[in-house]
């Protein structure tokens, strides 16, 4: 028989389950979007010609969009139609990803600094020697990447709602077991660097080229990959994720099949957190809620100060900032590092950091909140457990600092003309004997390999006289520099690209990708344990305020300033950098990876020691606290149990055990 109220209630469950599923599919797409956004940094470097330093404010932009609106959002948010909202959110996240590729369709063809001549004639095999001329083709300078900071300042405000919002909702009308249904969006980062890595070998004018004119492969550090496509396609799966929402309804009514249960595990959370917080004045509890503005602003000073008075609190803040300042700084030039140390191209960077670091750190997660829930751990065994990774990773970051490749062999950069190791950052170095009468540019950036394994930064700079062939077949001849280094009658040719790295290369690379995989599934594990840490150290009624402030503080000075202080470190290092079509610097072509591989490795080991050090001092706190709670609760005990047969005693050591609490500050 037909039963409307089952048929009611089958019918919310259908939506609500349609809501998670819609959720998921945000929560992938955002991440889709984010991670891939990352994965092209090198890329849209080399388009616009500018320094890492730019790089990490446009990179940094997101953040600024997001704390824009957060504020507005976490508060007001729920007062409105929160299905709507995100969907407004995702739509404003697709126009910002749109916005980011625009520039490509309004800036031109890609045109690479180059010494050699993009035409070909197929009647033709010889052509004039390249240091005989004064033919320069360079990278046009451009302001188009103002576009790309929009959209992505765009992006960050967009995706401000669909957290919040999204799990508020959840917790309002789910049961707690449907929350793993978007634990999908752990997917969307590894699709994001898959497509980083896909698009990173097209090329960026690709469709409205010759590609057999081109005289550079995607292993080259001039060359841009098609980094507007992947703009279009994350914006495409932004704005599908968006429809769903808005057709749901804006609240449902509470499944209450299991709220028994969730009552339960609620009751024994909150038990184990006052077990662990000491005891304190109850009155912030039983005032009532302000219903005015005037009262929210008279509650919001006493309320902020009583939560950095938590010094619990306050050190977990500390240690996750300068956490978060090395992860953000190693996530955003960990491609570019790759890169430049061990040789290998911008797309098999971004392929292999999705294809293992990112699951080993979706699976860290997954095993810290395993450890924590199996081994019903409390929040002294969290912070072991988190302090336990924390230090484990460091160990391992220290040692990736020594796993080396030697400098790339650049004759007047990295090596002599004569191949002897000498790294020079003046310019006047790549002039030698051998090339003087050539008339060179030093400007240019066209490498060339000869057979002896030495990279001459163009022809004209190796001596050479005459080429053959063309686009990426061209070879060079009777080349002078070449001569210098080989016996007479040896072959004094070069081809185009830049030699590769020594054979132990490989082998170095093979050790920093084992150390960097399990360095990340090590870190991942104490995330959830971590965070643990820090939901049990808040009072209840502190809660919403404490982890507004922590995502505030995070993201401000978490998120924004790294890649900007890593940028312009890392362009420190560079020893050679690319030419803008009116002159000008523009993107770095080589670094001295010594140098670089200190300066980046060193100081990400360097915050993530100071965040062990923060750790440790978190530790001890917690220790201290947690034993006082024990002496006092045995102390209880103690006087309850000789109440009736020293009374005296007992209310003494109550008295006594009270003066100390209201002693103790708030953790």
């Amino acid at each position: 028989m037909w039963n409307p109220k089952i048929f009611i209630q089958q019918f919310v469950l259908c939506v609500f389950q349609l809501f998670l599923v819609s959720l998921a599919f945000a929560y992938f797409a955002k991440a889709f979007c984010g991670s891939y956004v990352k994965s092209s940094v090198t890329q849209i470097e080399r388009r616009f010609d500018i320094p890492s330093s730019l790089i990490g404010v446009i990179d940094g932009s997101f953040e600024i969009g997001n704390l824009l609106v957060i504020a507005f959002v976490s508060y007001f948010g729920a007062k409105f139609h929160r299905p709507r909202l995100i969907a407004v959110g995702c739509l404003i996240m697709a126009v910002g990803s749109f916005l980011m590729a625009l520039p490509h369709f309004f800036q031109g063809p890609y045109k690479y600094e180059t010494s050699v001549s993009h035409s070909k004639n197929v009647n033709s095999t010889e052509s004039i020697l390249p240091c005989m001329t004064n033919h320069s083709m360079k990278t046009a300078g451009s302001y188009m990447w103002f576009y790309v900071l929009v959209g992505n300042l765009l992006r960050g405000i967009g995706e401000t709602p669909i957290m919040p919002l999204g799990v508020s909702y959840v917790d309002d009308f789910s049961r707690e077991e449907n929350t793993p249904f978007y634990l999908v969006g752990i997917l969307g980062p590894m699709f994001g660097y898959m497509l980083g890595s896909f698009l990173a070998k097209i090329y960026v004018d690709i469709g409205s080229v010759d590609l057999d004119t081109l005289t550079i492969t995607y292993k080259d550090s001039r060359w841009v990959g098609a980094w507007w496509l992947g703009f279009i396609v994350t914006g495409a799966v932004v704005l599908l994720s968006s429809i769903p929402f808005w057709f749901l309804p804006k609240s449902l009514p509470k499944q209450g099949q299991e709220q028994s249960e969730s009552k339960n595990t609620q009751l024994a959370t909150v038990q184990e957190q006052e077990n662990f917080l000491p005891e304190e004045n109850q009155e912030h509890e039983e005032k009532e809620k302000p219903v005015t503005f005037q009262e929210l602003a008279k509650d919001f000073i006493p309320s902020l100060r009583r939560l950095f008075n938590n010094s619990i609190y306050s050190m977990m803040i500390l240690t996750y900032l300068v956490a978060v300042n090395g992860f953000i700084g190693l996530i955003t030039f960990k491609p570019k590092y790759m890169e430049q140390i061990y040789g290998h191209s911008a797309s098999k960077s971004i392929f292999l950091i999705g294809i293992l670091n990112l699951p080993a750190v979706a699976l860290g997660i997954i095993t810290g909140g395993f450890v924590l829930k199996r081994f019903k751990l409390g929040v002294v065994g969290a912070a072991r457990v988190s302090i336990a990774s924390s230090f484990g990773s460091l160990c391992l970051l220290c040692i990736q600092i020594f796993v080396r490749c030697e400098n790339a062999e650049v004759a007047g950069l990295t090596v002599s003309y004569q191949g002897v190791p000498q790294v020079s950052y003046n310019q006047q170095t790549l002039l030698s004997q051998c090339n003087m009468g050539c008339s060179c540019s030093t400007k240019h950036w066209d490498p060339v390999c000869s057979y002896n394994g030495l990279t001459y930064t163009s022809p004209c700079l190796a001596g050479c006289q005459t080429s053959t062939g063309t686009g990426k077949e061209m070879v060079f001849h009777n080349c002078t520099c070449v001569g210098e280094m080989m016996t007479p009658g040896m072959n004094m040719s070069v081809e185009l690209g830049q030699c590769p790295r020594k054979g132990d290369c490989d082998y170095m690379f093979k050790i920093y990708m084992t150390l960097s995989v399990v360095g990340s599934f090590i870190s991942a594990c104490g995330g959830t344990p971590g965070y643990i840490v820090l939901l049990r150290s808040i009072q209840q009624d502190l809660k919403s305020l404490a982890l507004g402030m922590q995502t505030l503080i995070v993201r401000t000075l978490g998120g924004i300033p790294p890649p900007i202080y890593f940028g312009a470190l890392i362009d420190r290092t560079c020893l050679k950098w690319g030419t803008k079509l009116c002159g000008g610097r523009g993107a770095c072509r080589i670094y001295d990876s010594d140098s670089f591989r200190i300066t980046f490795m060193g100081l990400i080991t360097g915050l993530y020691f100071l965040s062990n050090m923060l750790w440790g001092v978190l530790y001890l706190k917690l220790v201290k606290k947690q034993k006082k709670i024990e002496l006092r609760n045995q102390a209880k005990e103690n006087a309850l149990e000789g109440n009736g047969v020293s009374n005296g005693h007992a209310s003494i050591s109550i008295a006594k055990n009270k003066d100390d609490t209201d002693k103790e500050s708030t953790i």
